[in-house]
């Protein structure tokens, strides 16, 4: 750890979820080029058909969006599938059944479409690291546990589990401190937390500890621009 920077920030243009399903997608349109983002944009009801999910999306279906937009990423994840003890979860039981077979399909012809899927968690120096040195990360979070220390009062209260992706852009390590995009957040403002916070939200039951690595081109000299 001590050969990282002290700092780091992807400059990443800001897009707010319109639905109450979307922030995943939200955080892909954050990912990616201009012109990547206004095709998507323009064909959004196409692409989902396309894609299969309708008013719901698991992070094996944010990886083939990254995959179709030739976007170089990992995935990581407690589960490669679906946890069957979310069955009995709340948040989980309505969508479990209409999702299940595409979830389940995607994850079997990962490999076979070049998607790099793998049953492993990572930890805070892990993410730290790849923040450093390749780029932006999508994390899959407890929003019931996720509080901004910039826009806290101005976020609905929730209660139980609430999954919500998210992008990590950047992090402070003498602040101790980690920079995301939230896709619920109207003005565009980059949000902060501890990392133990983050920490907290994204190992959450329910997430699976869902966790994308996205890798920029190489030019580890300057922020991205997107």
């Amino acid at each position: 750890m001590n050969a990282l920077p002290q700092s780091k920030h992807y400059s990443l243009t800001h897009y707010q979820q319109r639905y109450n399903w979307d922030c995943g997608i939200s955080c892909i349109l954050m990912i990616l080029s201009t012109a990547q983002r206004e095709q998507f944009l323009n064909n959004f009801e196409s692409i989902c058909k396309e894609e299969g999910f309708g008013s719901s999306t698991w992070t094996i279906d944010l990886c083939y969006l990254l995959h179709r937009y030739q976007v170089r990423h990992e995935y990581f994840t407690q589960t490669l599938g679906i946890d069957p003890n979310y069955t009995q979860h709340m948040y989980y039981s309505q969508i479990i059944d209409k999702d299940e077979k595409r979830v389940m399909r995607k994850f079997k012809d990962a490999k076979a479409h070049g998607l790099r899927v793998e049953q492993r968690t990572v930890d805070m120096d892990v993410i730290l690291k790849h923040l450093a040195r390749d780029g932006p990360v999508i994390l899959l979070t407890n929003a019931s546990l996720l509080t901004c220390e910039i826009c806290r009062t101005n976020t609905l209260e929730k209660f139980g589990y609430a999954g919500h992706y998210v992008v990590l852009c950047g992090y402070d390590r003498a602040m101790r401190k980690l920079f995301y995009h939230n896709p619920e957040v109207h003005d565009g403002h980059i949000c902060r937390c501890l990392s133990e916070a983050m920490d907290t939200a994204r190992t959450a039951f329910g997430t699976d500890q869902d966790i994308i690595f996205i890798y920029e081109k190489p030019n580890n000299n300057s922020s991205s621009k997107k």
